[in-house]
């Protein structure tokens, strides 16, 4: 009889929580700790949530619109509704955006004052074509482009989204 045991590590931790997030809807810390323990990983609260934000789990809205805890794949999509990376940057754009200048190959995006690391998050899960980083402060997010005109396409991209228009799903 064979039987398959997760190590009491933090990767063995770490892989049950993203085949949990990845099977099931996890709507609470407490109901992935329940799941986890029911697997034989006792977990704290405090554990779990240091777990999630290494993890980059993020709470999105499914289809039903309840929220749930997603993590991203290792392409930097999201596990759940991919395309809800971009429904979720489109959302940060029009709530957080200010301006946006081009500087030869850099973007510069203005946010509202301390909505700038939300907004480098959720530009670094869309992974947009012509981006290779980005760095985030308290109010200011630099996007760094493969050149200046892919600043301008990231540029165009962005605004667009921002003003609410359709979206294509890639540069």
């Amino acid at each position: 009889m064979s039987s398959e045991a997760t190590p009491q590590t933090k990767a063995g931790r770490h892989a049950a929580i993203r085949n949990l997030l990845v099977s099931q809807t996890i709507s609470s810390q407490e109901q992935l700790r329940s799941a986890l323990g029911s697997q034989g990983i006792e977990v704290t609260q405090a554990t779990l949530s240091r777990d999630l934000m290494e993890m980059r789990a993020t709470k999105m809205r499914d289809r039903s619109g309840a929220l749930i805890y997603s993590v991203p794949n290792a392409d930097g999509s999201q596990s759940h509704e991919a395309e809800a990376s971009v429904e979720r940057l489109q959302r940060w754009l029009q709530t957080l955006l200010v301006t946006s200048t081009c500087v030869g190959n850099q973007l510069v995006l203005r946010t509202l004052v301390g909505a700038a690391n939300l907004l480098g998050s959720a530009l670094d899960v869309a992974r947009i074509d012509d981006v290779v980083g980005t760095i985030a402060g308290d109010d200011t997010v630099l996007i760094i482009c493969t050149s200046a005109q892919g600043a301008l396409n990231a540029q165009d991209y962005l605004t667009s989204l921002a003003g609410g228009g359709p979206h294509p799903s890639t540069l």
